[in-house]
């Protein structure tokens, strides 16, 4: 019943965390579609408002005509529109995901021993720490970087270097998978505490001294406008970290932190793109690059024929055509999956006791054991690539049970 509890709080986590996400990065792309996309006014009532830049849009049927003052309007308007419960909500809910898949099972999804053989306790404060250290490193090069000549290009040099180097020391602590969602979820955590310690408070700042009628700081207002082209940039690498943690053949090797900085930097370049594109400016050279670094990367990450990685998949090297002996697949099962999956524990409801129960899942097996390399469980149970052949070379011949 646990299982059955935490399977569903999973789900539902995961629902609430993909409408929170998906309202934070429109509003967050929006935003700067839009900063990137005004024009100088072309009244002069706007310009003697204090309007920087405005643009005409269509939608829905209506006609919009959006301004922005680049430091503060002459009043307080009196009903004001905020955007960061969308950021706060993203992360929570995210959060609260993490905890539910990889700090309540730490044992499971977030150690690997072969890596770093530490107790369940430890590596859950680990974890955390390298959430918060995220956000610390981040902030303090921002702080101590940010405001010299030059420093946009400093900063971005920077926290580029701490990703990667923070990247690497994820996949040398933590099992694969929970390496690579860890590194998301330090990003994001860096861009929610953007809006949490930074933007808004900035944004509250200008509206207590046009209230008490001082002279508006537009410190405040450029440093809210770093902090969230920050965010603009990090979103790609975000989501592909989120999403890659899915797919075996990314985070199983050996170099696998290098795998996912390169996917994190194709993310990177694709926004920049776009973010020219919003300028009017098309400059394909980093589509191109963002694209021929993941084609790189299928190419380097293809199983290579006779390969350890070819054979689990299609078979041991020169025994592609050979009879599959269900006898070897149920004494596999037996030693590397039954310990999970029988009368007793049978998680995810899935029983593979019996010749007739394996014969049921035989297509799950294979592609849990065989394609996607994501059973058992961090590899608990040492299963080698030859009985992975083995299982798959079997499924690929009828799956038969005799």
């Amino acid at each position: 019943m646990d299982i059955y509890l935490i399977d569903w709080a999973s789900l539902l986590l995961r629902w609430l965390h993909v409408i929170t996400a998906v309202a934070w990065i429109g509003a967050s792309f929006y935003f700067v579609w839009l900063d990137n996309s005004l024009e100088p006014p072309t009244s002069e009532d706007a310009r003697s408002r204090g309007v920087g830049g405005e643009l005409w849009a269509v939608h829905g049927g209506g006609f919009y005509n959006p301004q922005k003052y680049p430091v503060a309007p002459a009043f307080m308007p009196q009903k004001l529109h905020w955007f960061y419960w969308e950021s706060y909500s993203t992360w929570l809910s995210g959060f609260g995901l993490l905890t539910v898949i990889y700090l309540f099972n730490a044992n499971a999804f977030l150690i690997d021993k072969s890596l770093f053989d530490w107790s369940p306790p430890a590596a859950i404060a680990g974890s955390l720490l390298y959430l918060a250290m995220g956000w610390l490193f981040y902030d303090a090069i921002c702080r101590g970087f940010g405001g010299r000549a030059g420093g946009d290009r400093l900063v971005g040099i920077l926290v580029t270097a701490y990703v990667v180097a923070a990247t690497w020391l994820a996949c040398q602590l933590f099992a694969g998978r929970a390496a690579f969602v860890l590194t998301g979820a330090m990003i994001a955590t860096i861009m929610s505490a953007n809006v949490l310690m930074v933007i808004i408070p900035g944004q509250r700042k200008v509206m207590a001294q046009m209230k008490a009628g001082e002279p508006v700081d537009p410190a405040h207002g450029q440093r809210a406008k770093q902090r969230s082209v920050h965010n603009t940039y990090f979103t790609l690498p975000v989501l592909i970290a989120m999403l890659s943690n899915h797919y075996g053949m990314l985070y199983q090797g050996r170099n696998n932190w290098m795998v996912l900085v390169l996917l994190m930097l194709a993310g990177v370049l694709i926004r920049q793109f776009f973010l020219l594109r919003h300028k009017e400016v098309i400059s394909w050279r980093w589509w191109v690059g963002g694209i021929a670094i993941i084609v790189g990367l299928v190419v380097w990450l293809a199983p290579k024929a006779g390969s350890d990685e070819t054979a689990a998949v299609s078979g041991t090297p020169g025994t592609a055509g050979a009879k599959a002996d269900f006898a070897q697949v149920k004494a596999i099962v037996d030693q590397r999956c039954v310990l999970c999956h029988n009368g007793a524990v049978a998680q995810k409801n899935v029983r593979v006791d019996s010749a007739a129960a394996i014969g049921r899942h035989a297509q799950q097996i294979y592609q849990q054991v065989v394609l996607t390399k994501l059973m058992p469980l961090g590899n608990a149970t040492g299963m080698t690539d030859a009985e992975r052949a083995a299982v798959g070379r079997w499924f690929d011949q009828g799956a038969a049970l005799e």
